[in-house]
C-alpha cells in the first residue's frame, strides 16, 4: 500500500467517524428556538451579571435589550465596570435612564485584579456577590457579555426550560457578527469546530460525560452554582464557559445550543482580529502542551488538507479516497454555513478556513512561550493560569 493510498484512506475515515459517530454535531439542528418550553407556574427572579471593561461602544444595546425583556417577573441587571476609562458606566447609566428602569441597573466599580484570576472571571464574581448579597437573592443568574444583545423573549424561553428540565445550567452559543470578508470567512468555522470539540446533543444528554457551555450567555442556578464552588472554582480558566459547564454538570443537567435570539455585537472587520480572538486561549484548550499542539497541526493537515491535496493531485483509489472525504467534508460544513445564511461556495473553503486556524493555533503557542499568552484588553492572563 502506497503512503498517498495510506494518507487518502485515513482521511476517509476520519471524516466517515465525524459525521457518524461524533454526536451528529455538523447538522447544527441544536437550536434554542426549536425546543418548547411550558410556562412554569411561578416566574422566579433572575439577575443578569455583565462583566466589562471598556465597552462603551456596545454596552447600551446589551443594557437595553436587557431591560427592555417582557419577562414577567423582576428581571435585575448588576455591572462591573472593570476598570474602563472610556465612559462605559455612563453610558449603561443613561440606557436604563432612557427606559425608566434605572432602578433594576446596579452599577459596581470592579477591584484590582488579584493573582490567579482571570479578569473577566474576576469581574463576574463581583457581580454574582453583588445579586447574592441582596435580602431576596434571585434564583437566577444570567452570565452575560457586555457585548450581547438579546431579541424580546428570550429570557423567558430560557427561564421555562431551566424549570421544566431541571437544568443547572442553560446556554446559548450567541449568533456571531458574519457581514466583513474575515467574519464570512472564519466566523461559521469557528462554531463548527466548536460543535466537533464539544458536539451538543452529547453535552446535553444527562448520561454523557460531555460537558460545555458558550459563555455569551448562560442561565445559572445560583444554589447550583455555589455548590459547584462558585466562580472561585474556575478563576484561572481562559476557556471559563466550558470550564463552568463542566462544573455544572456535576452538580445537574445542562443544555446548550445555537439561536438565532441572542446577537454578538462585536464586530471582527479584519483577519487580525479574529485572529486574536483564537489565538488568546487556543493554546489553553491544548492545555499547554507541545505534543497536543504538534498532533493537533498533524490532525487538521490530515483531515482538511490531504483530501484535497489527493483529490487534485492523487491517482486511482487515493484521488477517490480524497474527493469523497472532500465531499463529506464539504456537506458537513453546509449546515452551519447555512444558519449564517451564507453562499453554500463557502463551504468548500472550509480546507483554507483550516490553514488559517491552524496558524492561528500555532500562534497562540508562540505568544504564550514569548510571554504574551491569553492577552485580551490590555491584560496578559495565561500565565497567571498556569500559575494556579
Amino acid at each position: 500500500m502506497t503512503v498517498e493510498l495510506t494518507l487518502g484512506g485515513v482521511a476517509l475515515a476520519a471524516w466517515v467517524f465525524l459525521l457518524a459517530a461524533r454526536g451528529g454535531f455538523w447538522r447544527a439542528n441544536v437550536r434554542e428556538e426549536s425546543e418548547r418550553a411550558i410556562a412554569p407556574a411561578t416566574w422566579p427572579s433572575v439577575t443578569a451579571v455583565i462583566p466589562a471593561r471598556n465597552e462603551a461602544d456596545v454596552i447600551d444595546r446589551c443594557i437595553s435589550s436587557l431591560l427592555a425583556q417582557d419577562y414577567p417577573a423582576r428581571l435585575d441587571v448588576v455591572l462591573v465596570d472593570d476598570q474602563s476609562d472610556d465612559g462605559t458606566s455612563k453610558v449603561a447609566r443613561k440606557a436604563a435612564e432612557a427606559l425608566g428602569a434605572s432602578d433594576r441597573l446596579t452599577i459596581i466599580s470592579g477591584q484590582p485584579l488579584p493573582r490567579s484570576w482571570t479578569g473577566k472571571l474576576w469581574a463576574v464574581n463581583q457581580g454574582i456577590a453583588e445579586a447574592s448579597s441582596r435580602p431576596v437573592p434571585s434564583r437566577y443568574l444570567l452570565l452575560t457579555d457586555a457585548d450581547i444583545a438579546y431579541d424580546q423573549g428570550v429570557v423567558r424561553r430560557l427561564v421555562a426550560r431551566s424549570e421544566g428540565r431541571g437544568l443547572v445550567l442553560n446556554s446559548l452559543m450567541v449568533k456571531l457578527r458574519c457581514e466583513s470578508f474575515a467574519e464570512r470567512m472564519l466566523i461559521p468555522a469557528f462554531v463548527f469546530f466548536f460543535q466537533m470539540l464539544y458536539p451538543f446533543s452529547w453535552v446535553n444528554r444527562r448520561d454523557h460525560p460531555m460537558a460545555a457551555a458558550a459563555g455569551g450567555c448562560m442561565l445559572a442556578r445560583r444554589d447550583a452554582l455555589e455548590a459547584a464552588g462558585g466562580i472561585r472554582a474556575i478563576r484561572s480558566s481562559l476557556i471559563d464557559d466550558c470550564a463552568l459547564g463542566r462544573a455544572m454538570k456535576r452538580k445537574g443537567p445542562v443544555w446548550l445550543g445555537l439561536t438565532d435570539s441572542v446577537h454578538s455585537l462585536r464586530p471582527y472587520p479584519h483577519f487580525e482580529d479574529i485572529r486574536k480572538m483564537v489565538a488568546r486561549s487556543a493554546y489553553d484548550q491544548l492545555n499547554y502542551s507541545p505534543l497536543l499542539l504538534a498532533g493537533t497541526v498533524i490532525g487538521m493537515m490530515l483531515t482538511y488538507l490531504i483530501p484535497l491535496w489527493l483529490a487534485v493531485f492523487g491517482t486511482g483509489l487515493a484521488q477517490a479516497a480524497g474527493a469523497i472525504s472532500f465531499v463529506l467534508m464539504t456537506a458537513a460544513f453546509w449546515p452551519i454555513v447555512r444558519f449564517y445564511r451564507l453562499s453554500p461556495l463557502w463551504s468548500a473553503a472550509l480546507p483554507a478556513i483550516a490553514v488559517l486556524y491552524m496558524t492561528f493555533t500555532v500562534d497562540s503557542a508562540l505568544q504564550q512561550w514569548r510571554g504574551k499568552g491569553g492577552l485580551w484588553k490590555g491584560r496578559v492572563q495565561a500565565q497567571r493560569a498556569e500559575a494556579s
